[in-house]
C-alpha cells in the first residue's frame, strides 16, 4: 500500500495541464514583426542595471574590467536565450515559462519556475524603488541636504512602492504615449552619456597605479572617500572580481525572455523569436559596454560614486549642469519602470490561482479596473518591504539568483524534451481539441521490460537499439540529465570557493575537479548517443546536449558567486514556496481533474496588463 501511495504522490508531481489552441481574440492586436519584438525586448531589458549597478560593480568588484563582466553575463544570456527560444516556439500560443513548464514537464517544476519568477519580479520592483530613492538623493540634492534618504531603512522607497501600488489598483489603464516618451528619454540620456565619454574620457584611467591612488588620496584629504585600489590597471581585482561582477551584471540582461511571451502576436514566431532574443542581448550588451566604458574612462574606478555614478561623474569632469539633467532623466525613466514592473507578477499570480496552485483569494479582482486586488496589494507590500530593508546590491543578487535558476530549469527542460517521443503538438492540433503532452517520465517506470543482462544494458548506452526515442532511452536521458546537474553543482561550488587552489595544482581539489570533468564528459556522451525525436522542430538549439549543459553550468557558476546572505534569503523564499505547494497547491490543483481544468491557452490579462506589453515599442498599437 505504501508503494502505491508513493506512486500516486509521484504522479501528482508530474501531472500536466491540458493544452488546446487559443481561440481567436475578439479584439485583434497589431502583429509584431522582428523589429518590434527587438524594440520590445530592449525596452524590457535596459533599465536600472545601466544607471546604478554599473557604479557599484566598477568601484568595488571589477574595476574597468566591468566590460568583461558584462560580456560574460551576455554570453550566459545568449545560451539561456537559445534554450528559451526552442522552449517557447514549441507552443507558440502560450504566454510564460510557467505555462510552458506546466504543459511539458509537470506541475512541480512549473510551480518552482513560477515561484522564483514571482520572487524576481517583486525584487525588481523593490530594486527600482531603491534606485529611484538613491538617484533622487545623490543625483539631485547631494549638494544641498544631508545624506539620509538612502539610509537603511529606506522609507522613501517604501512609500513610493505603496503609492504606486494604490495607483495601480485604482487606475489600471496605462498610457501608451507615456511609455514611448519614457523610452525616448532613456535613449536620449543613454546617447548623451556615451558621447560624453568619448569627449571627456581619459585612457589613463584604465592604467591606474598605486602612485595615482596616493596622489588622489592626498588631493582629496579623505581616504575614506575612495574605493579600494586592488592591483590597479584594467583588471584590479583579478578574474574573481570579473566573475563576481558578471553575477551582478546578469541582472541587467533580465527581460529578454519577455519576447518569448509574445509568440502569439508574431506572424512567424518560429523565426522571429530566436532572432529577436539574440538581437536584444547583443544590443543591450553594446549599451552596457558603452556606459561602463564611459564611466570608467571619465572617473578613476576608485573615485566612482556607487549610489549615483553618472550624475557625479559629470560633476567630476566639470559638467555639473549636465549631471543634474542626466539625474532628472534617469528619475523619469525609473519612475515609469517602477509603475510598470508589477504587471508581470500580477499576470503570473492570476494564472497560478486559476490552476489552483495559489490561494483563490489572490485572484479577487477590482469591480471597475479588473485588476486582482489582493495579488496587487500583497506584491506591492512585499516589494516595499524589500526596498525598505535591503540594500540595492542585495536585491540585485536575489533577483539574479532567482532568474538564473529559472534559466537553468529551462535549459534542462529543453535537453530532456528533445529526447522525449511525440512532443510535437502540431501533428495533432488540427484533429484534436484538447491535447496533453506525454509525461517526461512514464507514470510507472517499473513496468519496463527486464533486460537479459547487464552487458546488454551497457551496450545500449553506446549503441541504442532504436533510432527513435523509447521509454527506456527517455528514462535514461532523464536520469543522466539530473546526475549531470548534481555533478555541475559540485564542480561549480569547488571552482567558486577554491579557484586558486584548483588551478595551482592542489592535489586534492585539482584531482576532484578533473574526476568531475571526466564523469560529466562520460554522462554527456551517453546522452548524446541516445536517439532524439526525429520530428521537425520550429527552432532547434544547436550542439545538443552540449549547449544546454554549458548554459546550466554557467548559470550555476554565476549563482555560486552570490553571497551567503542571498542564498539564505533564497532558501527561505523557496521553503515558503514548497510549504505553499505541498500544503495547498497539490490538493487544489485542477490538473488532476481534467474536466474542471481550464485549457492552457494564452492568458488574456486585464486591459492594463495587456497594454503594458506594447507600450515600449515605437509604432506599436495598443492591444
Amino acid at each position: 500500500m505504501r508503494c502505491q501511495d508513493l506512486h500516486q504522490f509521484g504522479q501528482k508531481l508530474v501531472r500536466r495541464r491540458l493544452l488546446e489552441p487559443a481561440k481567436d481574440s475578439e479584439s485583434p492586436t497589431a502583429p509584431l514583426n522582428t523589429l518590434k519584438l527587438v524594440a520590445f525586448g530592449v525596452a524590457s531589458t535596459v533599465g536600472v542595471g545601466m544607471y546604478i549597478l554599473v557604479g557599484e560593480v566598477a568601484m568595488f568588484i571589477a574595476g574597468p574590467a566591468i566590460i568583461i563582466s558584462f560580456l560574460v553575463a551576455a554570453v550566459s544570456s545568449v545560451l539561456s536565450g537559445l534554450c528559451y527560444a526552442e522552449f517557447g516556439t514549441r507552443v507558440s500560443w502560450t504566454g510564460s515559462a510557467y505555462l510552458y513548464s506546466y504543459i511539458s514537464v509537470g506541475e512541480l517544476w512549473a510551480f518552482v519556475t513560477a515561484w522564483n519568477l514571482i520572487l524576481s519580479y517583486v525584487v525588481v520592483t523593490g530594486s527600482v524603488a531603491r534606485a529611484w530613492s538613491i538617484t533622487f538623493d545623490k543625483g539631485i540634492f547631494s549638494s544641498y541636504m544631508p545624506y539620509y534618504l538612502a539610509k537603511y531603512p529606506d522609507f522613501v522607497a517604501l512609500s513610493l512602492v505603496l503609492l504606486l501600488t494604490g495607483v495601480l489598483v485604482l487606475v489600471a489603464r496605462e498610457s501608451v504615449l507615456v511609455g514611448k516618451i519614457s523610452t525616448g528619454i532613456n535613449l536620449l540620456v543613454l546617447s548623451f552619456i556615451i558621447l560624453s565619454g568619448f569627449i571627456k574620457g581619459d585612457l589613463h584611467n584604465w592604467k591606474l597605479t598605486e602612485q595615482d591612488y596616493t596622489l588622489n588620496t592626498s588631493n582629496s584629504g579623505d581616504i575614506y572617500s575612495l574605493g579600494p585600489l586592488g592591483s590597479g590597471g584594467f583588471v584590479p581585482f583579478d578574474y574573481d572580481g570579473i566573475l563576481h561582477g558578471a553575477a551582478l551584471c546578469f541582472y541587467s540582461f533580465v527581460g529578454f525572455d519577455d519576447i518569448v511571451t509574445k509568440g502569439e502576436e508574431a506572424p512567424n514566431p518560429h523565426r522571429s523569436i530566436p532572432i529577436s532574443v539574440m538581437s536584444t542581448v547583443f544590443i543591450c550588451f553594446l549599451a552596457y559596454f558603452g556606459v561602463s566604458a564611459t564611466l570608467t574612462l571619465m572617473v578613476p574606478y576608485y573615485q566612482i560614486q556607487p549610489d549615483s555614478p553618472f550624475p557625479q561623474a559629470f560633476i567630476h569632469v566639470g559638467w555639473g549642469p549636465a549631471g543634474y539633467v542626466v539625474a532628472i532623466g534617469i528619475l523619469c525613466f525609473l519612475l515609469y519602470r517602477l509603475q510598470s514592473s508589477l504587471f508581470p507578477v500580477l499576470q503570473l499570480i492570476q494564472e497560478m490561482t486559476e490552476d489552483g496552485l495559489l490561494f483563490q483569494g489572490l485572484a479577487r479582482t477590482h469591480a471597475r479596473t479588473k485588476i486582482p486586488i489582493m495579488a496587487t496589494v500583497s506584491s506591492g507590500i512585499l516589494a516595499g518591504i524589500m526596498a525598505l530593508l535591503f540594500e540595492f546590491s542585495n536585491l540585485v543578487d536575489l533577483m539574479s539568483i532567482g532568474h538564473l535558476l529559472v534559466y537553468s530549469l529551462v535549459a534542462l527542460f529543453v535537453l530532456v524534451l528533445r529526447y522525449q517521443p511525440d512532443w510535437n503538438l502540431s501533428k495533432n492540433e488540427k484533429t484534436e481539441d484538447k491535447i496533453q503532452m506525454k509525461p517526461l517520465v512514464k507514470e510507472n517506470p517499473l513496468d519496463s521490460e527486464p533486460e537479459a543482462g547487464s552487458s546488454k544494458t551497457f551496450k545500449s548506452l553506446w549503441l541504442p537499439v532504436s533510432s527513435s526515442p523509447t521509454q527506456k532511452s527517455t528514462q535514461m536521458v532523464y536520469r543522466c540529465a539530473f546526475l549531470l546537474v548534481l555533478l555541475l553543482i559540485v564542480l561549480s561550488l569547488i571552482l567558486a570557493q577554491w579557484p586558486s587552489q584548483v588551478f595551482s595544482g592542489d592535489p586534492v581539489l585539482t584531482t576532484v575537479a578533473v574526476l568531475l570533468l571526466l564523469f560529466i564528459t562520460g554522462v554527456t556522451v551517453i546522452i548524446w548517443r541516445q536517439p532524439q525525436d526525429p520530428s521537425p522542430l520550429p527552432f532547434r538549439v544547436p550542439a545538443l546536449p552540449v549547449l544546454p549543459l554549458v548554459s546550466i553550468f554557467v548559470n550555476i557558476y554565476l549563482m555560486m558567486q552570490t553571497t551567503s546572505g542571498t542564498w539564505a534569503l533564497f532558501g527561505i523564499w523557496n521553503a515558503i514556496g514548497f510549504l505553499t505547494y505541498f500544503g495547498y497547491g497539490i490538493q487544489h490543483s485542477l490538473a488532476g481533474n481534467n474536466h474542471q481544468q481550464p485549457p492552457a491557452t494564452s492568458h488574456q490579462p486585464p486591459a492594463s496588463t495587456s497594454q503594458t506589453l506594447d507600450i515600449n515599442i515605437p509604432g506599436a498599437e495598443s492591444s
